[in-house]
């Protein structure tokens, strides 16, 4: 039991090893592009949200 777990993680380590990260600069990068494209989809859902209320308060 404890020689699998060994080897798993043995395993795990040299896998993460080869993982080709990304660089400093890379990750904050993507990271400001995901976080402007959600506030932006947010924005969007949010002037939607306002126009159908506002649309269906004048209906009702």
């Amino acid at each position: 039991m404890f020689n699998k777990i060994s080897t798993f993680l043995q395993e795990s380590r040299r896998e993460f090893q080869r993982v080709n990260w990304p660089s400093r600069s890379e990750t904050v990068r993507m990271t400001m592009i995901v976080v402007i494209f959600s506030l932006s989809i947010a924005l969007f859902l949010g002037l939607l949200d306002a126009l159908f209320t506002f649309a269906l308060s004048k209906i009702i």
